[in-house]
């Protein structure tokens, strides 16, 4: 019986794993938190011994890298184009419509065509709107790779402990 469980408790970890990637694509799925799940899930269901304090320590850590790295490349990238507090607002909503919209492109195109629109509402010229618009799309791309590539480490630091 206690195989049986162990196989499904690897299975819903691996999922979880998985799922995180999907919420890349899909920004109502809490990647970062699926992953803790998934460590929980083999810590409090599998093995409580098995991973070390270097591995948990290197989670809080690159969790935390994961968060920064987002909102600075947001910060960075808009600001920089001159983006208005309507147009990060609008990029916001954007993103969450955008999953349910045209998916997985809805959350590329919908905060794109919402950004563009708030831009010109606050007064700009439509090349001033395109190139906040163009901003965030540039900070939702590279946030998402740099969140993409965090998660995998904090998968390879985990299956590294598990393993070795």
């Amino acid at each position: 019986m206690s195989l049986i469980l162990d196989i499904l408790l690897w299975a819903v970890v691996i999922a979880c794993f998985v799922i995180s990637f999907v919420g890349l694509v899909y920004p109502i799925i809490p990647s970062v938190v699926m992953i803790w799940v998934g460590v929980l899930i083999y810590h409090f269901g599998i093995n409580g011994d098995e991973l070390s304090w270097l591995s948990w320590t290197t989670f809080v850590v690159l969790t935390i890298l994961l968060f920064l790295a987002d909102y600075l490349a947001n910060l960075h990238f808009v600001d920089k184009a001159g983006g208005s507090k309507w147009g990060m607002r609008a990029a916001t909503i954007g993103l969450i419509v955008g999953s349910f919209v045209i998916p997985p492109f809805g959350v590329i195109v919908v905060p794109f065509a919402l950004v563009l629109i708030a831009e010109i509402l606050q007064k700009k010229t439509f090349d001033e709107s395109f190139k906040v618009a163009l901003a965030t799309l540039i900070a939702f791309l590279s946030g998402t790779f740099a969140k993409g590539i965090i998660q995998l480490i904090m998968i390879v630091v985990f299956g590294l402990d598990v393993v070795f």
